[in-house]
């Protein structure tokens, strides 16, 4: 056997895999008849969502995208909101009927074969969708429209290839079950060593357990004149707001849905919830983790009408990236915030607020002051006229 034959290594083996990343989203129009009248050619768009690393978005054109129709049919594309070159995908439209009878009106191109292949969108902006996607006068008297309301669901594959190896050994590692172990060791309060008094309710908890978790913690047991106390009274919170931090610390996650929900709660009494008590919390004891997700599940809930106080409730707790939100939210829906009663306990108590959305509107201090005539709205009733140039009479606090 000559040298080469016997260095020869064992053949390899690889394959190419061509597939699609597949995502959704959920596009819901409320006031379909304010909507419509906007003018051909104009849409309402969706925000922006990821598949396949890139950005789309749904655009929705209530009198049509295309002039000759004379606005009879509504218009439905999915646009590429982000650079791409070449991106090639399939795409699922869904008009959903409303009545319950599962009757959608779907334009799919999944688990179907196409002559030409995927669709390729070449440029940002590019699109794909229907300019005749139904006739108006057919939507208006169907089961997709209730209570002045469409939802569209759409769905994007964008195809990918990628070179898959096959290995010869694989093992599956479950998820971790730490969360899982320290939640019973909570539950059955098993070598606890320190209780809590909230508002006559006790609470069994671990010293190292907590100081590991929360440096306030850490420095009461270890640091403080707690060091040696088996009890401890918590005067200034709720036995469930407790009862949720412990859940937390032991477990890693927030409590359950159901249990953050206030569906009776008018949306301007946002510090009420259970949710804004746990990021109250959470800032005090420096868990950082609880309150991003505290700040996560409000950021969901943010509208017009709550917006102000969640804007307030963040700015107190130091919740940076729910603040953002907020502040971009209002930036974008002003008008409508301005008509909101929050938006009054907004100007009457946080003046700092109003001078970093203030920033925000404007782009800049320079664009503030570049303009005589070009005054914000703000600015406008800040000195006692509104945006049409009317006198506002000054609110005055008796008492």
């Amino acid at each position: 056997m000559t040298p080469e034959k016997q260095m020869a290594a064992s053949p390899t083996i690889s394959r190419s895999v061509t597939e699609t990343v597949n995502g959704s989203h959920k596009f819901v129009i409320k006031g379909y008849s304010l909507a419509k009248g906007i003018g051909v050619g104009k849409h309402i768009a969706s925000d922006t969502f990821t598949v396949g690393g890139f950005q789309w978005a749904i655009y929705f054109y209530p009198d049509g995208k295309n002039p000759e129709d004379n606005s009879a049919y509504v218009s439905v594309f999915i646009a590429l909101a982000s650079e791409g070159t070449d991106v090639r995908a399939l795409f699922e439209l869904t008009l959903v009927d409303q009545s319950g009878k599962g009757k959608h009106k779907v334009h799919s191109h999944f688990d179907r074969s196409l002559e030409s292949g995927p669709y390729t969108l070449k440029y940002r902006g590019s699109m794909w969708g229907y300019k005749r996607f139904f006739r108006r006068t057919a939507l208006e008297t169907s089961d997709y429209l209730k209570d002045d309301c469409l939802k569209i669901n759409c769905t994007v594959g964008v195809v990918v290839s990628v070179v898959d190896s096959p290995r010869l050994h694989h093992i599956q590692v479950p998820e971790s079950d730490f969360g899982m172990h320290f939640g019973v060791l909570l539950d059955e309060q098993e070598g606890s060593d320190i209780v809590f008094d909230v508002a006559g309710e006790k609470f069994h908890a671990h010293k190292l357990v907590l100081a590991a978790r929360s440096p306030i913690f850490h420095t009461q047991f270890f640091d403080g004149l707690d060091g040696e106390s088996n009890e401890i009274i918590v005067s200034d919170m709720e036995p469930a707001v407790f009862k949720a931090i412990l859940h937390f610390i032991y477990r890693d996650t927030l409590v359950d849905d159901d249990m953050l929900a206030t569906p009776n709660l008018p949306e301007s009494s946002i510090s009420d919830t259970l949710v804004a008590k746990l990021l109250a919390a959470a800032d005090r004891y420096s868990l950082g983790r609880l309150q991003l997700l505290c700040e996560a599940h409000l950021c969901r809930e943010i509208s017009v009408n709550s917006v102000a106080s969640t804007l307030a409730l963040a700015d107190r707790c130091h919740a940076i990236e729910l603040k953002a939100a907020c502040l971009k939210f209002v930036a974008e829906n002003l008008s409508a915030v301005m008509r909101s009663s929050g938006f009054e306990y907004l100007k009457n108590h946080c003046p700092s607020l109003q001078s970093e959305l203030l920033k925000i509107i404007a782009g800049c201090d320079e664009e503030c002051s570049s303009g005589g005539n070009n005054r914000s709205v703000w600015a406008e009733l800040s000195d006692g006229e509104d945006s049409n140039g009317r006198r506002v009479r000054p609110r005055t606090d008796t008492g």
